[in-house]
């Protein structure tokens, strides 16, 4: 934590949530446990149903105890964490339930000799729900555009933002209505995990990599996003978003910028962002002509029975993509992304491939042989690794190469308890640091990118692929 922080009340709409009982409430647990929170935070849950200070305590305590290990053997502590706990029922359609939020805010209750003043929103809530949500803020006097009320204002926004280019934009214009840009937050956990923080560092703070980090030297880059599970009880989201509005049109292009941008001018939160919106400006946009030899989208056996599917459903539950940077570092580069659901395993990966030599000495029929090409594996998850792949000789008498690993392992290399994702981006927030928050250019970036993909296979059926396959056949040829 960099210097002392103020005082300060964090409000979590969507407080009953699944997202603020596994991730939230433990991540601000173990940053107050560690000494990351200031002294006399407070914490009000927002939800719709009435429920006393005491019963929102023992209901935080109970989903603490659950996800969070280190709750139950730290009985002090965790005591003295529900004390910052309160809570207020609010209707958010209605504008005149949100000062029954505002009284629970701004009541004079000295909490460890300081009244609390700054405000930090949390929408933990669907993304329709957003807009009145912060409308209502407004109105109640609790946005950061509100001249008559001391303190710092922050938003923080789960994604979607949005569901197409449209309503990203009138997300953004109802946000900037009631908050300066520079108060809001808009999350995406990947940007919270230490490989993806780390490809930057491995880039730009090496000399042997990034002179060869262009289209002279690489040949192409796959980003996979596989999860080996399905869709769980997200039916009725999924059909509305399927797996590019869910995964690609966030995670994946934020993966794709980390690889694809420039040297920021320094290290500042929009100096980054803003060579991060250069590239997406730089993706080709997609047309029907383009996708037939750049997308295969696919559905898994089953799907059409989960709940809340419709039996004749379209939505693709995996997608393979082949993006074009159009812009002088990567021109003719092909960026290939795969992702889906219910694949054969759970891993996230970055596989940078180096184009070969002009000429190959050392294959098994000489310089008529092509060689193994080198490359740059990033692991993010479930294995957080860096690995380079090159030639080696084979032993004994031949001159003849293998192709060998380098590996290095975050966990192996660095011991001790690391920052999860949410403990990491939380942090951040609070000390208003927004270098890895998405801006809202960006995000209209992607999602024009999205909409032209969408537009252009309207109407497609997915290719049916095993559960726990690595989709359909037709994708193999996007690695």
């Amino acid at each position: 934590m960099s210097g002392t922080l103020d005082n300060f009340t964090i409000v979590i709409f969507g407080a009953s949530s699944d997202l603020a009982s596994r991730k939230l409430f433990p991540s601000i647990f173990q940053l107050a446990r560690w000494g990351h929170m200031p002294e006399s935070f407070r914490l009000i849950g927002v939800g719709r149903q009435e429920q006393s200070h005491e019963e929102f305590r023992a209901f935080v305590r109970s989903r603490l105890l659950e996800h969070s290990p280190e709750a139950a053997g730290d009985a002090a502590r965790l005591d003295a964490f529900c004390l910052r706990l309160f809570y207020a029922r609010v209707d958010l359609d209605d504008p005149a339930s949100y000062e029954v939020l505002r009284d629970e805010i701004m009541r004079e209750e000295k909490v460890g000799g300081s009244t609390c003043r700054n405000l930090m929103f949390y929408l933990s809530i669907p993304p329709s729900l957003a807009p009145a949500v912060v409308r209502n803020l407004g109105k109640a006097g609790l946005g950061g555009r509100e001249q008559s009320c001391t303190g710092w204002r922050k938003l923080i926004a789960e994604k979607p933002y949005g569901h197409d280019l449209e309503s990203a934009r009138e997300l953004n214009r109802v946000i900037n209505e009631v908050f300066e840009e520079n108060q809001v937050y808009r999350i995406d956990h990947y940007l919270g995990k230490e490989p993806v923080q780390n490809i930057m560092v491995f880039r730009f703070s090496n000399g042997i990599f990034e002179p060869l980090w262009n289209r002279q030297y690489i040949a192409q880059v796959q980003i996979t996003i596989a999860e080996d599970f399905g869709i769980r009880d997200r039916g009725a989201y999924y059909e509305e978003s399927g797996l590019l509005r869910d995964i690609i049109q966030n995670h994946g292009l934020q993966l794709l910028t980390a690889i694809a941008m420039e040297p920021p001018v320094d290290l500042s939160a929009d100096s980054i962002r803003d060579e991060k919106a250069k590239v997406l400006r730089s993706v080709r946009h997609f047309t029907p002509d383009s996708v037939r030899e750049s997308v295969v989208i696919g559905q898994y056996e089953g799907y059409r029975n989960e709940k809340n599917v419709a039996p004749d459903s379209k939505v693709e539950t995996f997608a393979a993509v082949k993006f074009h940077v159009d812009n002088w570092r990567w021109s003719g580069v092909p960026f290939y992304m795969k992702a889906g659901k219910n694949l054969a395993k759970r891993v996230t990966e970055i596989v940078i491939t180096f184009r070969c030599p002009p000429q190959n000495y050392y294959g098994p029929s000489g310089g008529a042989a092509c060689c193994t090409p080198n490359q740059v594996v990033l692991g993010i998850q479930p294995d957080e690794t860096v690995a380079i792949r090159f030639g080696a000789k084979r032993p004994g008498e031949q001159m003849i190469t293998d192709p060998v690993f380098m590996k290095f392992d975050y966990r192996d290399t660095f011991q001790g308890e690391g920052l999860t994702p949410y403990h990491r981006l939380l942090l951040d927030a609070i000390e208003g640091n927004q270098m890895n928050f998405i801006r809202k250019d960006s995000v209209e970036y992607s999602w024009e990118i999205i909409d032209s993909l969408k537009n252009s296979i309207d109407g497609q059926v997915p290719e049916q692929y095993p559960v726990h396959s690595w989709g359909p056949e037709s994708s193999r040829i996007y690695g």
